[in-house]
């Protein structure tokens, strides 16, 4: 039965098995997208849902996958990546010749490479670090092996597919290990493990959508912390931070927000 005590035990078994916490999330959003699950699978309550994908590891990866919505391409939102790549990187650059950087919640590792390729051409003689975390393993798993479907690519020039991709035998693209070796994958959960600092460039997007207000301020701040002074966090095209200012951010450019230079 669907009930408050079966939805709080699912929480409590969820946060256990896996670190996420959906306290942090939006109730209403989340509860709706696990009924739905629940209801397909033909089970009568969240816990026996939960127990019975928890007895199947791929049954279980793919629910991870669903709840953390891991829907990624490379160069998501061209223009925005334009404006990366044509602006922020370059000013970024003047202030360090060599950036640090970090994809959070990086999905399947379209994000941190793309960067990687920006990075091997505005800056090709220098070792940048690229650091790439999600909570997933299984994702992360996959974005370690770099192999992506015609459609992941769907935003990418041409020349770069070709200059920066191994076709399989299966009619799949393989990241070079120019690119791939530029990135260094973690896990790491945003909403409890510690931050890393010292950061030039912060890029978060398309991950907060089912947080709660309270976990995104939180999450911000600990990037505004996260950052050097002048340092840039990137956003998700529909995740503008309408309190950029209380969190100590001024506005580079819209979904562009840096921490004061002192």
């Amino acid at each position: 039965m669907m009930d408050e005590k079966d939805w709080a035990l699912f929480k409590k078994k969820l946060d256990q098995r896996t670190g996420i916490d959906l306290q942090l999330y939006k109730e209403p959003q989340m509860k709706r997208r696990i009924s739905n699950l629940v209801t397909r699978a033909e089970m009568n309550s969240f816990v026996e849902y939960f127990d019975k994908v928890s007895r199947n590891k791929d049954d279980f990866a793919e629910f991870i996958e669903y709840l953390t919505i891991n829907v990624s391409e490379f160069f998501r939102t061209p223009d925005k990546f334009s404006k990366l790549e044509t602006d922020v990187i370059p000013y970024l650059l003047t202030r360090s010749s060599r950036l640090s950087i970090w994809s959070a919640g990086c999905s399947i590792g379209a994000e941190p490479y793309s960067l990687s390729i920006i990075m091997k051409e505005i800056s090709p003689n220098v070792r940048h670090r690229i650091l790439a975390t999600d909570l997933d393993i299984d994702i992360l798993s996959k974005a370690r092996k770099g192999i992506y479907v015609d459609n992941e690519l769907k935003s990418m020039r041409p020349d770069r597919r070709t200059k920066y991709f191994t076709k399989t035998p299966d009619g799949k693209f393989a990241v070079k290990p120019e690119i791939k070796s530029a990135v260094e994958f973690k896990r790491h959960n945003l909403l409890k493990d510690p931050f890393e600092k010292g950061f030039d460039l912060i890029l978060c997007r398309n991950v907060v959508i089912y947080f709660t207000e309270e976990a995104k301020d939180m999450l911000y701040a600990h990037f505004f912390e996260s950052l050097k002074p002048g340092g840039i966090l990137f956003v998700g095209a529909t995740e503008a931070i309408l309190n950029f200012r209380r969190l100590g951010y001024t506005s580079y450019q819209p979904f562009f927000y840096q921490k004061p230079i002192k």
